[in-house]
């Protein structure tokens, strides 16, 4: 079920009447499941007994942890952490085991057929967190937080893994961040005003910027971008580095918003990434979800900078190449993760050998380098098979010879300019935020987002990140 859908559009104000109405006060949670329960097997009801499965994995270890059953608890928690990397190891990774080690045989051909759940890598990681959070007891009192009821507690898990606003593309919700938020919401408490700016600029990104660039990105596959000259190979690659922000920015801001309208908060997922002039910078605006639940339950538990600066080097590493293979199961995002682990190393070490004074020119051509090594790296995504990786790199330089598609070229510039604009107005209301004119002017700008929602609009397209 698309956000850009009536279908889900339906879904929201159906769920939201009912939810505010005092007769159903008590039952909101519920009411969130069913129709979570109802988005996710919208098209493929059979993979929510998956769901089902690992919520309950989720339910009974950190239970069993919050109120030490009998038991080891350690040992729980082990149950529960394994569990849910074995459940998103077997679904998501099955297919790239069997094109590594079983290419032949009956093995592999069983593993292809496995098929991969939209959203799995997002509820399994907050699954983790769950088990994490109750076992360290670091972020919440359990007593406070995990009821006595085992069926209560079943109630606010199920209910904190499936979600529907970002179940299937995030942002990433841990567990401490989201359980002390459930409580009975009311109508008078809606953020209208924040909901309106996040979920239409959240449509705009997505159906007026990404679905529009889209068509024109689709040249980058195999083999269509052997025929296109340097020029257009390059404006390509600019352009799918500004779709894949608005696709999955917009994403988020949808379900930001969305959730907002039934009383919950979600953290801010992108914060104008491409204005970022180092990569330490770029993972602290580029799905910040991502990057801190990766920081705080693998890099710093793997000892983080505190154990010299070799291991420093290992440990961000090793964050940064399974984050890449978090995002798909082909070797390809391993080496799109090495790229930026690496990005990140050098960087550190440079900054430690040298101390430059950072003038505003120097500023800027670090973010243009930052910005170009970024979006190279996003071939890795647009391209999983490596070979066409090295093909299209290989075509920008031996088609410098041919005809420049200027219409073509001048169609992405034109639709890639409004993440730029869009940053670009980010960096304006920084600068004058106090400036009542700058606020006036902010929704005249919202109501232009909407007529070009309603006139521009792309051929919609599923969001990029659901195939991770």
């Amino acid at each position: 079920m698309l956000f850009n859908s009536l279908i889900f559009i339906g879904l929201v104000v159906a769920t939201m009447f009912l939810y505010y109405i005092p007769k159903f006060k008590r039952q909101q949670i519920l009411l969130l499941i069913i129709a979570s329960l109802l988005f996710y097997s919208w098209h493929k009801p059979i993979l929510v007994t998956l769901l089902l499965a690992s919520a309950t994995i989720n339910i009974l270890t950190s239970y069993w942890i919050a109120h030490k059953k009998a038991g080891s608890v350690k040992f729980a928690a082990w149950i529960g952490v394994t569990s849910n990397l074995g459940i998103l190891a077997f679904f998501k990774y099955a297919g790239l085991l069997s094109m590594t080690l079983f290419k032949e045989g009956s093995i592999g051909q069983f593993l292809m057929t496995i098929p991969l759940p939209i959203g799995i890598s997002f509820f399994t990681f907050q699954g983790i967190s769950l088990v994490i959070d109750v076992y360290k007891e670091k972020h919440f009192d359990n007593n406070a937080i995990i009821p006595k009821s085992l069926f209560e507690h079943a109630k606010n898990t199920l209910f904190f893994i499936s979600f529907f606003p970002q179940l299937v593309a995030g942002p990433i919700v841990k567990a401490h961040e989201f359980l002390p938020q459930i409580k009975n919401k009311r109508f008078s408490d809606i953020e209208w005003v924040r909901c309106f700016k996040d979920i239409t600029l959240g449509y705009f990104l997505k159906m007026v910027v990404a679905d529009n660039l889209k068509d024109f990105t689709f040249w980058i596959t195999f083999p269509y971008f052997e025929g296109k000259d340097t020029i257009s190979l390059l404006t390509m690659l600019f352009g799918f580095s500004c779709q894949i922000y608005a696709d999955f920015a917009g994403y988020s801001l949808i379900a930001i918003g969305i959730a907002r309208l039934f009383g919950y908060h979600l953290m801010d997922n992108f914060r104008y990434p491409y204005i970022s002039s180092s990569f330490r910078e770029f993972w602290k605006r580029w799905h910040i979800s991502l990057s801190t639940f990766l920081q705080e339950y693998l890099y710093i538990p793997l000892g983080g900078n505190r154990k010299g600066k070799y291991r420093t080097y290992i440990n961000l590493m090793i964050t940064m190449v399974l984050g890449g293979l978090w995002h798909g199961a082909a070797w390809s995002y391993a080496v799109w993760g090495t790229f930026h682990g690496l990005a990140l190393a050098v960087e550190r070490l440079l900054l430690h050998q040298f101390k430059l004074r950072e003038t505003r020119t120097i500023k800027v051509l670090k973010t243009i380098i930052v910005f170009s090594l970024v979006s190279l790296a996003w071939l890795l995504f647009k391209l999983p098979d490596f070979e066409h990786v090295i093909g299209y790199l290989q075509a920008i330089g031996k088609n410098v010879g041919m005809m420049a598609d200027i219409p073509f070229i001048m169609s992405i510039m034109a639709y890639s300019s409004l993440v730029v604009l869009h940053h670009a107005y980010y960096l304006v209301k920084v600068k004058y935020q106090n400036r009542i004119l700058i606020n006036r002017f902010e929704f005249a700008i919202y109501g232009i987002l909407l007529f070009l929602i309603l006139t521009n609009s792309g051929i919609p397209g599923d969001f990029i990140y659901f195939q991770f």
